[in-house]
């Protein structure tokens, strides 16, 4: 279940992994030839992957969102539970959590959704269910850092992205609850984008003024200079970030993105499509679609869900692309080294 195993068109059944070209430029990016590894492949739905430096080699952390735990990955290790309860520690969850599918399983959205490590190597984490954002302690305690902007409570925080400064950047969307939308416990109105410093709250955008426009995935460049979000599911705005963390000057980046991303060292983005099939876009600084990665879609029973939810970069080199795939964890190496945010810089 946990091995690493390769994927190729004669030993899958169903659609294999391959690599578009949109542009020439791809091949300085990755290899035409790059292999996919599997990393585990009987999850409910994988999100939030994290690379943590340890030692001389590392680990990934990612969430179970349906099991409502954080696992860890590490080269040559079984999979372990890092966290159990990530996302909702309660004790009832016939109310919380939006449903969704897995393959066809019927799922709850209740566990923890974005990771990210802040200058201090210590996991922040988006908790759904529990509509909050905390930061897991050295000594296993949890601190809230945010569960409410002007009084009301968030409706379910999903990504996440941390600055080297410490400044916290998250999105909040309607899947922490039951009803999503239309549920009786939301207090929001709206989803939006928001900014955590020095304990302070800021909404810096959303869908409040501009209808179906809802954030998702969340990242910065490798300078820090621009914030990216996807807004509506169907593309992703780029936004200028000022001395004070906060942001101006938004507009369209790229008509493609509807989940998480992440950057490379020489800015080019990478986004993911959100649910199936699953695929990753590749973006140059400029706004021009290099290419793209199509994840395999097995036509076995019990039937999967190959989504493609967010991505982290890895390894020791950072060469290492780490792909969360709804049942599905994914591995490929890169020529161009990625981007942690709030870690190298």
């Amino acid at each position: 279940m946990f091995s690493v195993a390769v994927l190729t068109a004669q030993t899958q059944s169903g659609t294999p992994f391959r690599i578009e070209k949109l542009d020439a430029a791809l091949d300085e990016i990755i290899a035409p030839d790059a292999m996919l590894e599997t990393l585990g492949d009987r999850f409910a739905l994988t999100e939030g992957p994290v690379w943590v430096p340890d030692g001389r080699e590392g680990y990934l952390l990612f969430s179970d969102n349906a099991a409502n735990v954080i696992y860890k990955w590490a080269a040559n290790s079984p999979l372990s539970v890092f966290l159990e309860k990530s996302g909702f520690t309660g004790t009832d969850n016939s109310r919380v959590g939006a449903q969704t599918v897995a393959g066809r399983v019927a799922i709850l959205l209740i566990g923890s959704n974005g990771l990210a490590l802040d200058p201090q190597q210590k996991l922040v984490v988006t908790a759904m269910a529990d509509r909050s954002v905390y930061r897991l302690e050295k000594d296993g305690t949890r601190t809230i850092l945010a569960d409410r902007y002007e009084g009301k409570r968030f409706n379910g925080p999903n990504d996440i992205v941390v600055k080297s400064d410490g400044a916290i950047y998250f999105t909040d969307s309607v899947w922490g609850l039951r009803g999503a939308d239309k549920d009786p416990a939301r207090e929001l109105p709206f989803s939006g984008f928001f900014l955590i410093r020095d304990g302070k709250v800021t909404l810096l955008g959303g869908d409040k003024d501009a209808p179906g426009m809802y954030p998702n995935g969340i990242t910065l460049s490798p300078d820090e200079k621009f914030l990216y979000v996807t807004a509506g599911g169907r593309r992703t705005m780029r936004y200028e970030v000022m001395a004070d963390d906060t942001i101006t000057n938004g507009r369209e980046f790229v008509e493609d993105g509807a989940d998480g991303m992440r950057v490379d060292s020489h800015g080019n983005l990478y986004t993911t499509s959100g649910g199936t099939p699953g695929r990753i876009q590749i973006t140059s600084p400029q706004g021009k679609p290099l290419g793209r990665l199509h994840l395999p879609q097995p036509a076995t029973e019990p039937r999967p869900r190959v989504c493609a939810t967010n991505l982290a970069f890895g390894d020791a080199d950072n060469r290492g692309l780490y792909i969360t795939a709804c049942t599905h964890v994914f591995k490929i190496r890169m020529k161009i080294p990625g981007v942690r945010p709030g870690q190298n810089h």
